[in-house]
């Protein structure tokens, strides 16, 4: 399947929110306008909604979520669907989402990471679409660290998007209801990228992954094929991981539930994002991944910032991709063609 990746995006371009899985509370409501405010600052509209409610785990029943996702998604007028976040059960959609006339479509920017990518992996998979990982709709208004692109600017790219890891990170999270207006990361950990085992690298390979809870139940399933995937890209391809919550072990058997459904056996690399999880008494989360992956012949990359933990590294998956590490500094270099 070949890999179709958005018209680039320009102001003057029309943004869909909705909320596929979790809605947002009305406390966070002014949080909400501050990130719709940060894209029309930046010269886009923005239709917002209906599927945005919080009376439940979810915005609204599935099926008006998948209707609402369906309709931004096909709409011409719009150049991108950006929801607020993630949350829990989007692999409820699934089965409602129409990926044949997806595939037939031309294809939008859909933005985000965490339970998005229970969407986001099937349509690239399934309608070749190419997606960017990432950002959400809420941490929009943040000013992209040194080194980093915003995902607005990734996604008005053309040709190679060079990004560097900032070598610092943050803990925890922001209580938006408190500082709606916040717009700076406070990296004030220090932490670079590694090699399980030691030693630098390169790898490149097409972009493929996401959140390890939510693909988890998805990895043997035809909504993730991406062991045959894999087999059509000449140039093999990087697998890319995180965790937000589960402990070691939950992330062990994950790791090992995508080896047995052959996610690496055409990896020429495999990226691991920094984990927001916790360590448990006596196994951390490094060791859940050295089990699963430890004897890969493949390089298998830690601690990058492709996960729940900030700066949130843009990324767009289904596309060429070259990760370096080398002394703990990392870099991500992806090729966005001209169309």
């Amino acid at each position: 399947m070949t890999i179709r990746v958005p018209q680039p995006l320009r102001p003057g371009m029309r943004i869909g929110v909705t909320s596929p899985s979790s809605g947002v509370p009305e406390v966070l409501g002014e949080r909400l306008d501050v990130a719709i405010r940060s894209l029309t600052e930046r010269g886009f509209e923005v239709e917002v909604g209906s599927c945005m409610g919080d009376d439940s785990h979810v915005s609204a029943p599935r099926r008006d979520r998948a209707d609402e996702l369906m309709r931004m998604l096909l709409d011409p007028d719009i150049a991108a669907v950006v929801p607020p976040w993630g949350g829990e059960t989007g692999i409820d959609l699934l089965d409602l989402l129409d990926f044949e006339m997806l595939a037939e479509a031309e294809p939008c920017w859909l933005v985000g990471y965490s339970d998005l990518t229970t969407v986001m992996l099937p349509l690239m998979l399934r309608s070749g679409w190419a997606t960017l990982h990432g950002s959400n709709l809420m941490d929009t208004p943040y000013r992209a660290p040194d080194g980093v692109a915003h995902w607005v600017e990734v996604a008005a790219a053309v040709g190679e998007v060079e990004q560097r890891a900032p070598g610092r990170f943050r803990s925890g999270y922001v209580d938006y209801a408190q500082y709606p207006g916040v717009d700076r990361f406070d990296l004030a950990e220090p932490g670079g990228w590694s090699v399980l085992g030691g030693g630098d690298a390169e790898v490149s390979g097409t972009l493929v992954g996401g959140c390890v809870e939510v693909l988890s139940p998805l990895a043997a399933t035809p909504y993730a094929d991406v062991s045959g995937f894999a087999r059509e890209q000449e140039d093999g391809v990087l697998v890319f991981l995180e965790a937000c919550e589960w402990a070691p072990y939950d992330v062990a058997r994950a790791l090992h539930a995508f080896r047995l459904a052959g996610w690496f056996e055409h990896a020429r690399g495999v990226l691991i994002g920094r984990p927001s999880a916790p360590d448990a008494d006596r196994w951390s989360q490094r060791d859940a991944v050295a089990d699963a992956l430890g004897d890969l012949e493949v390089p298998v990359l830690l601690d990058v910032d492709c996960g729940h933990v900030a700066p949130y590294l843009p990324m767009v998956t289904g596309v060429p991709t070259r990760v370096t590490v080398r002394d703990g500094a990392g870099i991500v270099r992806q090729s966005l063609p001209d169309r």
